[in-house]
């Protein structure tokens, strides 16, 4: 392999050295941990602390190069956060945001591997981004009801707004919403990978909905 330099602050790294736009796309986001980053940014900022609790397998060394190799071929950037947070966060640029349906295709090739153990641990991040895209799959002309949805799993708020293009997800608190659903992680995984029913998990009292249940039931069954 050729040794090139991409962006600026990066380090000279690897190159397939081909003109193939799939190799090129590998010497950018190819390297381990590069693209569960960009998965991890992809619903909204967070901080350092934040992806490395997520990614826990990357040491920290290796995320601060992943993170600086990142920002330096611009798929991501560096903020100030404002109060009360006042620290610096990391969020994706246009053209990071871009990456989501090659995650999602990456995802839909996955789960048909033998090999694929759908019980192995999930950041929040990850199966609330499975919740997108099976809405995709399955409401490819947008969503059949619309509103929004304050959904909080455990500590973690997010936006989910049902309309005519399909289910944007946030990580951000929805005021004035349709429906408030609560329900912490091991929940919503066993939720999305389908092991229970919401019906199920309601009765057991692990989920708490106020509101529109139409939202979130389009979404979860």
């Amino acid at each position: 392999m050729n040794m090139t330099e991409y962006g600026s602050g990066m380090e000279k790294r690897r190159s397939y050295g081909e003109g193939c736009p799939v190799s090129h796309a590998l010497d950018l986001v190819g390297e381990r941990w590069a693209l569960l980053v960009v998965r991890e940014l992809m619903l909204g900022p967070k901080r350092f602390s934040d992806l490395r609790d997520g990614l826990c397998g990357a040491s920290s060394n290796i995320l601060t190069r992943r993170l600086r190799d990142l920002e330096g071929i611009g798929v991501l950037r560096r903020q100030r956060a404002g109060v009360p947070v006042s620290t610096n966060v990391y969020e994706l640029t246009d053209w990071g945001r871009s990456l989501e349906p090659v995650l999602f295709a990456l995802g839909n090739w996955a789960v048909m591997s033998p090999w694929w153990d759908k019980h192995a641990p999930s950041t929040v991040d990850s199966l609330l981004l499975s919740l997108r895209s099976q809405a995709q799959f399955f409401f490819p002309g947008g969503m059949p009801v619309t509103g929004v949805c304050d959904m909080r799993v455990g500590d973690d708020r997010f936006t989910l707004r049902f309309d005519e293009a399909g289910l944007a997800i946030a990580r951000a608190a929805a005021y004035e919403a349709d429906a408030l659903v609560r329900m912490d992680a091991h929940t919503l995984k066993s939720l999305v990978n389908r092991d229970e029913t919401l019906d199920d998990a309601i009765a057991a009292g692990r989920v708490r909905i106020e509101g529109d249940d139409r939202l979130i039931r389009t979404v979860i069954k």
